[in-house]
């Protein structure tokens, strides 16, 4: 078996900047109630024509991955794209980056586990580089969610927490001298698939009952069960980190990053008293980006990364809840 290690990292979020104040605008709330609740002070959110999509997205955060690397596109063998928001029903958006980047004919897989998205496709990328199969592997998350959201006072505890964005890593296998990738780990827990979901344009509520009915909001936005959600991700984000440190013999004083899904603010600061981290021992930018689903833990990463909160050498613990329920870590040395 190999060791896989992150060998570069990248991210891209579009240039629109939407303010707590521009969303009071658009319905019932302001800057204090959203940041009180959530901690977010802006995301970023796509405009209609300005060539933004998840596969776009995610090529641009690819691109920069590759190019940390120091490799070139045909040097990848495997590519994994994470994310609840593609293009199109079907293909994938993994095949529109083997296309954009022009990489020979590479396998391509899609993950759809939401806000648990980057974590679940980070270990299948793992396991694609620990038993040979690939030296390298692009790992990529991207969601574009603001088109789908209930802009109106109704739907404000949902719409006013996501954002649009991607990230995107190189797994490389790594020497014998690097730490790389020490763990993955993943669970579930389907009797809670209702509380965080969005129905609409799966198989029971297909495209003819849309035409006939028009929107269903219960259906076609995203719905959230939101104290329901924080109660299990609290508890859920410090088992999988416990599961982490312990698998590894790890404790938490001894980790330099955590760098939790950026769902809530109060969340991430909730697990980093419970874990008696300080704050420079966790890494958060959901206050500038809101909740990217899927994309949000690779997006910070990079952003870590490129600021210098995460350095090479650094034990860095990675940790995701979401839709359901999913929730995984991974602990590595980056």
């Amino acid at each position: 078996m190999y060791k896989a290690k992150v060998a570069g990292v990248g991210h891209y979020v579009p240039e629109n900047i939407v303010s707590n104040n521009d969303l009071a605008q658009l319905m019932d709330t302001d800057d204090e109630w959203i940041r009180e609740r959530t901690g977010i002070e802006e995301r970023r959110w796509v405009k209609e024509g300005d060539g933004n999509t998840a596969a776009t997205m995610g090529i641009k955060a690819a691109q920069m991955a590759i190019t940390q690397a120091g490799l070139e596109p045909n040097d990848i063998g495997h590519i994994v794209f994470a994310t609840i928001s593609p293009d199109y029903y079907f293909p994938g958006c993994g095949v529109q980056v083997q296309e954009a980047l022009g990489i020979h004919t590479a396998g391509a897989t899609d993950v759809r586990n939401a806000c648990s998205g980057f974590i679940y496709a980070l270990s299948v990328g793992n396991a694609f580089v620990k038993t040979g199969m690939y030296e390298h592997v692009l790992v990529v998350a991207s969601e574009l969610q603001s088109p789908f959201l209930d802009k109106t006072t109704r739907g404000r505890g949902v719409s006013v927490i996501f954002g649009d964005g991607a990230g995107a890593v190189v797994l490389s296998k790594a020497s014998a001298k690097e730490g790389g990738i020490k763990s993955c780990h993943l669970h579930s827990e389907g009797k809670h698939k209702e509380e965080l979901t969005m129905k609409g344009f799966g198989t029971q509520h297909w495209i003819g009952a849309l035409l006939e009915k028009g929107v269903n909001p219960d259906i076609h936005f995203p719905k959230m069960n939101g104290n329901f959600v924080f109660k299990n991700a609290v508890v859920r984000f410090g088992e999988v980190i416990k599961e982490a440190l312990d698998k590894n013999g790890i404790t938490p004083d001894q980790i330099d990053c955590l760098i939790p899904h950026q769902a809530n603010l109060r969340i991430a600061q909730f697990i980093q008293k419970r874990m008696g981290l300080r704050d420079d021992q966790v890494f958060n930018n959901i206050q500038k980006y809101g909740n990217t689903t899927g994309a949000s833990i690779a997006l910070a990463l990079s952003e870590a990364v490129q600021t210098g909160a995460v350095k090479r050498g650094d034990l860095v613990c990675l940790a995701a809840f979401g839709a359901g329920f999913t929730w995984g870590s991974v602990l590595m040395e980056y």
